[in-house]
């Protein structure tokens, strides 16, 4: 029902609404209930696995604390930079990842494209640690902890052979190579449904339901971070771990495999080029401060990485001094450290299936929240470039159940007997550095220079009330391009074919098959920009600066219906507005048609005469 003024009665009435129309009506986009949910879901997505098992070991490997210097210095030229720029995107324009580039820059909106292919790599890929830490996880609550006691009968095998051979046969039952795919490990494919189960479910009603999911999946890791950290600093031998972890070594830096690590491990863990932090940053509120919350997330994704180190290392010392080898044959990176170096250490512990419960839960909820971004990222992209079609009535439930569903079926060729050839095949061309690093390299100049430092800078202003500091832009000007062009360039010339254990050359179709699916992400940006160019009317700087006039226009349509006191846009107002300029553009109408003549008055070019 309804209400409205009775003209006969001069009283308000009680009118049943058309219940078609109410099941037609386009639902709202939706917002955060609260900032805390917002940090909360940037921080879960940022702090990740990478955080767990990369970090550390790249520290270790690259001098120790000396490789603090060029993370620190990559985190402030690149990091901190484009953590800002595509947050203020997605709070700007309140559009996803790709729609947000038709306010900005349309020639790149292939960047978009590009970064929701990468991110939909991941979402297929990465998901599988999470089926193999459930099953594990379920293996913990044994009598006594598999790992350890399954081989215990064979004397001439050792701890590890006993961890190396559950892990490789017992739970994945790797073949001899990728041409063997072998069968599905069925064990394997029931925790995997059960993680995109989870996943729905915690984000099947968009950002109200992941904000609430946040709460617990965001913090729980931190807290249980902190008991491993307090457990393995009083376990013997904890100390020589973290003096291994932190001993410097300043002659590496010399070395450039140490920089690009570092320029590699900073984009890849803070997300950038990725799409998750516009889509994110679009459910804020239009007044929020992203730049403050720039430098707060940065600091606890960069401090959430180092505790990590201890955690880990302080555990790796125990074991070495227990076995009396070298800590550097215990280290450990990747699926490696979390699925045989630290059950290893765990197994020697007292009351080990407590320690392996809160490791593997710790493991479970830090791929679950990158998970959660990654599909409403993905629902996001979608539902922003067609709100008429999908924000009605369940129907934004059916495609997230679609999504999930195409990407299990995905995903069951890496839970197969040659599953673990193929995620490190996709880990390593395409979720890798190299793609992102060029996707940033692009960003960079399309807003740096195309759209403008200055313009954008005027945006954040309009946003949160004051300009951020220089150096930001300068950095997305000269110095974020050129840093990641030198790091791809360098990472290039010293290219070696990927090898499964340092041993297995994989076939010449796996290598062609790995580069074509990394360089089709990138590829997608110079395609759209031909795809634009053939669909333009007029020259490259009139379509520029039409456009630039464009979104002025839609500026002044959203400081025309500002709330007093309050520095928010009312989207049920200026959207429709929004939707049907560009209608009304692709039916080659000219502007004046539909630009006000406030908008002449305020953008003074009263006389504009291109012809589309």
């Amino acid at each position: 029902v309804s209400t409205r003024l009775s003209p006969s009665r001069g009283s308000v009435e009680r009118v049943p609404l058309n219940l078609e129309c109410a099941k037609n009506q386009l639902l709202d986009r939706g917002q955060w209930a609260n900032k805390v949910e917002f940090l909360l879901a940037v921080a879960g997505t940022l702090v990740g696995l990478g955080n767990l098992w990369r970090f550390p070991y790249l520290c270790y490997k690259n001098g120790g604390g000396a490789f603090l210097v060029p993370y620190v210095l990559f985190l402030l030229a690149c990091g901190i930079p484009m953590f800002l720029l595509e947050t203020a995107m997605g709070q700007y324009t309140s559009q996803g990842c790709i729609t947000c580039w038709r306010h900005f820059c349309p020639l790149f909106e292939g960047i978009g494209y590009a970064t929701q292919l990468v991110i939909a790599y991941a979402a297929v890929s990465y998901i599988v640690i999470q089926a193999w830490a459930f099953f594990y996880l379920f293996s913990s609550f044994s009598a006594e902890v598999p790992w350890f006691f399954c081989l215990q009968t064979i004397s001439s095998i050792n701890t590890l052979g006993n961890i190396v051979f559950v892990f490789r046969r017992r739970v994945l039952g790797i073949s001899q190579g990728i041409e063997e795919v072998g069968s599905l490990r069925w064990e394997l494919a029931l925790c995997l449904l059960l993680a995109w189960i989870l996943c729905y479910f915690c984000v099947w009603k968009g950002v109200r339901s992941t904000g609430k999911v946040v709460y617990f999946t965001a913090t729980f890791p931190y807290l249980m971070l902190v008991v491993l950290l307090a457990r393995g600093l009083t376990l013997p031998g904890a100390m020589d771990g973290v003096a291994f972890y932190l001993y410097p070594d300043p002659t590496r830096l010399v070395d450039p495999q140490v920089w690009m690590d570092a320029g590699a491990q900073v984009l890849f863990s803070f997300g950038i080029c990725q799409g998750s932090l516009t889509a994110l940053g679009s459910y804020n509120q239009y007044n929020n401060d992203c730049y403050k919350d720039t430098f707060v997330l940065c600091l606890v994704n960069g401090m959430s990485s180092f505790v990590a180190g201890f955690a880990i290392f302080s555990v790796l010392g125990f074991m070495s001094y227990e076995q009396g080898v070298p800590i550097s044959q215990v280290a450990a990176s990747g699926p490696g450290l979390a699925f045989i170096a630290y059950p290893r250490a765990v197994a020697m512990m007292p009351l080990p299936q407590l320690w392996a419960i809160c490791f593997f839960v710790m493991v479970i909820l830090l791929g679950a929240d990158t998970q959660f971004v990654s599909l409403e990222c993905l629902m996001t992209s979608v539902t922003d470039m067609f709100p008429t079609v999908f924000r009605r009535a369940y129907r934004r439930e059916l495609l997230l159940l679609g999504l999930c569903c195409v990407c299990f079926f995905l995903g069951l060729l890496l839970v197969t007997e040659g599953g673990l050839y193929f995620l490190q095949l996709f880990d390593h061309y395409v979720c890798s550095g190299n793609n992102l690093l060029l996707l940033s390299v692009c960003q960079s100049i399309a807003i740096g220079w195309i759209y403008g430092a200055d313009n954008l800078y005027d945006n954040i202003e309009d946003m949160i009330g004051y300009r951020p500091g220089p150096l930001m832009k300068y950095c997305w000007l000269y110095i974020t391009p050129a840093v990641s062009l030198g790091t791809f360039i360098f990472s290039v010339v010293k290219y070696k074919p990927l090898k499964f254990n340092k041993t297995y050359v994989y076939p010449t179709w796996a290598y062609a098959l790995g580069w074509f699916l990394g360089l089709f992400c990138v590829l997608l940006v110079p395609l759209w920009i031909i795809f634009k160019l053939t669909q333009m009317k007029g020259t490259i700087s009139q379509f520029h600066r039409f456009h630039l006039y464009y979104c002025n226009y839609l500026d002044f349509v959203r400081e025309q219906i500002l709330v007093k006191g309050e520095h928010r846009r009312d989207k049920t107002e200026w959207e429709p507005l929004y939707f049907e300029s560009c209608k009304a553009l692709k039916n080659g109408a000219h502007p004046k048609y539909f630009f006000s003549e406030p908008f002449y008055q305020y953008q003074q070019v009263k006389y504009f005469t291109v012809q589309w």
